[in-house]
């Protein structure tokens, strides 16, 4: 198979210093010879353009949207970058940084497909709106804005109007949900299999319904949006929300495996580790061994 790799080294969305170092640390560390793995071509694309903007003018483009300007821009090069990997039959393999980048990634893979489905692989449903976020922060939008939910200017990023449809999104692993958010999930009747509902059923027929769905879906593509925040907070000290009673390492592994194993997903993105945070080189050891694995299931 032949990837690209997109780095995107952006803070601004989560508005917490570090996670713009994480495509560079990742390179660092080989993520191009882990996703190689002896059998794919890996075209490493470098970094998507991101300004330096000052912390005191995170307001400067509208009063509760953090940083929404850059963001857009730094979104709509990712989106074009994405549409033009898959356009030359690439599958763009788009690392963070912070989970804004949704927005990009999402818009662009949407315009070349038909019918896009996104499995959302989160211990968030970053499924906020301008008006429901508590923090103002994007990284919490990315998902309600590709259903067409909040600020025109992400909603409409890249081309006007909706990217998904609230039947092809399925929302794994979340268990820190704001009340907005619930509210939106609810409305839309999104599939959502939050840490609870896997306790009480199990991951692996959670796994197996989406699964299901999706192959007697009309969908022609697939979307896969991993935060590591899915993860234990035990297991991921260096990522900027880390929530308990997370993934196992095991878990983590057992869901990338069936998801792609499938052969559904046609592109990725892999977000949020901040090496600012991480203690001891922990996360960073776990984001590797998940993309050695990654490298082989692909």
């Amino acid at each position: 198979m032949d990837i690209n790799l997109i780095g995107v080294p952006v803070q601004y969305g989560c508005d917490k210093d570090g996670s713009q170092e994480g495509p560079g640390r990742l390179r660092e560390l080989g993520i191009k010879e882990a996703l190689e793995n002896n059998r794919n071509t890996v075209y490493d694309m470098g970094n998507i353009f991101v300004p330096n903007i000052l912390p005191d003018l995170k307001y400067k483009w509208h009063k509760k949207m953090k940083y929404l300007n850059p963001l857009v821009e730094i979104n709509k090069n990712l989106a074009h970058m994405v549409y033009c990997s898959l356009s030359a039959n690439c599958f763009p393999f788009v690392v963070g940084g912070d989970h804004s980048l949704g927005i990009g990634s999402i818009a662009g893979a949407s315009k070349y497909f038909d019918e896009m489905a996104v499995i959302w692989v989160d211990a968030h449903g970053d499924i906020n709106d301008l008006e429901t976020s508590p923090s103002g922060n994007i990284h919490g939008m990315p998902l309600a804005a590709s259903l067409g939910v909040g600020h025109s200017s992400i909603t409409n990023l890249y081309y006007e109007g909706r990217k998904i449809k609230p039947e092809n999104v399925y929302i794994l692993g979340a268990r820190d949900l704001d009340p907005g958010e619930i509210r939106l999930i609810e409305k839309l009747n999104i599939n959502l299999y939050t840490i609870d509902y896997i306790n009480s059923n199990s991951l692996d027929g959670a796994v197996k319904e989406i699964l299901s769905k999706l192959k007697t879906s009309n969908v022609d593509s697939v979307h896969l949006s991993f935060d590591i925040d899915v993860f234990d907070e035990s297991l991921v000290p260096g990522t900027g929300t880390p929530v308990k009673d997370g993934l196992s390492f095991d878990e983590g592994r057992y869901v990338l495996d069936e998801f792609m194993g499938s052969k559904l997903i046609t592109s990725m993105d892999f977000v949020e580790l901040n090496p600012a945070l991480d203690q001891d080189n922990k996360t960073e050891i776990l984001c590797m061994d998940i993309l050695r694995f990654i490298g082989e299931l692909l």
